[in-house]
């Protein structure tokens, strides 16, 4: 199927975006095989600097942004870190480390909340330390221990980000159990999305429809059991649902990303969408880019939606879903998001969610070269 996509279309002036997810670099100790970051990663060469990032990030400032994810990869291999958020913390945004806790010691620490960090978000790939291990292709949970340690010592709230697959679902109450011995704040249990090396690795991560149905019910007793101490997230498994989520509260609407070389996406990844002529912060103000640029109205708003979305109430809410989703199942970036039931692809993805799964299959692990634990050859 070929791609097609409509041609933006004048529109009034955006609302300010308040978000910004800050990718400083793709390089990562861990290799997880549900990473969003693209096949093709950014080189290092290729990095903005941190003068280029304090630039960036004055530029946000100014257009509206009050709260950044400064993510990667992993952003603790950034040596100039500290630079870059004490631009940020000098901008007046809200700066949030999103981290594997790999290199997190307490000096550096130390100096990221001088610098002006003020949360941590903590990757965690499951609560038994093997199969967290297993999973992130390194060994690497004792270091998450201790990260998730030091920033509780530091007074720093502390959130967990655990992504859900058929790997790791079972343990929901184990990962919510691992959290509260934590001492973390937030858990968020983001049931994967198949974009970049999660695609890739779609068969070995898929879950089963009673899978998602347990975890679910177990998030919800445990909320309940939770209230008012740690909020739990559930992200819903648009693969199953039938429901199309509005990725990023809908494209260029609230939230923008920038790569490590400079390029500018409505969402993480949206530089896999083909023809997208991707602006960057080298060429363009970033003011420019939010309001004018064709990548971020392309697919802003309604306007450029065809039937089923056109005439759907739900389409101020959802917005057609997700155009990354829609070129990965269909070819076609503009067709609505096959997650909805009244997506004439649905098919597609139904047939993919109703597969039958058993047994093990191997991650293709992120990043070059075979990347798969000693211990544990297959999943």
């Amino acid at each position: 199927m070929t791609t097609s996509a409509p041609t933006p279309l004048p529109s009034p002036s955006p609302s300010p975006p308040w978000a910004l997810l800050a990718e400083l670099t793709h390089g990562c100790p861990l290799h997880c095989p549900y990473c969003s970051n693209p096949l093709e990663l950014v080189r290092r060469s290729r990095e903005l600097s941190a003068e280029e990032w304090g630039d960036v990030l004055r530029q946000a400032a100014d257009l509206g942004v009050v709260h950044t994810h400064l993510s990667g990869g992993e952003p603790l291999l950034r040596p100039d870190l500290a630079a870059i958020v004490a631009a940020a913390d000098s901008a007046g945004i809200y700066t949030q480390l999103v981290t594997s806790g790999v290199g997190l010691s307490a000096p550096r620490l130390s100096a990221l909340v001088s610098a002006g960090l003020r949360s941590v978000q903590l990757s965690v790939q499951h609560a038994d330390p093997a199969s967290s291990d297993r999973i992130a292709g390194k060994r690497s949970f004792a270091a998450k221990e201790r990260a998730a340690a030091l920033v509780r010592e530091a007074g720093l709230p502390l959130g967990l980000n655990v992504v859900l697959h058929r790997d790791n679902l079972d343990a929901v109450d184990a990962v919510v159990d691992l959290g509260v011995a934590w001492g973390a704040d937030r858990i968020e249990l983001a049931n994967t999305q198949f974009y970049g090396w999660a695609l890739r690795n779609r068969t070995a991560l898929l879950p089963t429809r009673d899978q998602l149905s347990r975890a679910r019910d177990a998030v919800e007793r445990r909320r309940e059991q939770l209230a008012g101490t740690i909020e739990l997230v559930w992200v819903v498994p648009d693969y199953f649902d039938g429901v199309p989520k509005p990725c990023m509260g809908g494209w260029g609407a609230v939230s923008l990303t920038v790569a490590p070389d400079g390029g500018v996406l409505p969402c993480p990844a949206a530089g896999g969408l083909p023809d997208l002529d991707v602006p960057n912060v080298r060429d363009r103000p970033l003011e420019w880019i939010w309001n004018s640029s064709p990548a971020f109205n392309r697919y802003r708003g309604t306007e450029w939606m065809s039937e089923p979305c056109r005439g759907c109430p739900r389409r101020e809410t959802d917005f057609g879903g997700c155009r990354c989703q829609a070129h990965a199942l269909t070819g076609e970036a503009a067709r609505t998001d096959p997650a909805c039931a009244l997506s004439p692809d649905h098919t597609l993805l139904r047939a993919v969610a109703e597969t039958p799964r058993s047994g093990t299959t191997p991650y293709v692990y992120r990043g070059p070269g075979p990347r798969t634990p000693r211990s544990s050859r297959t999943v």
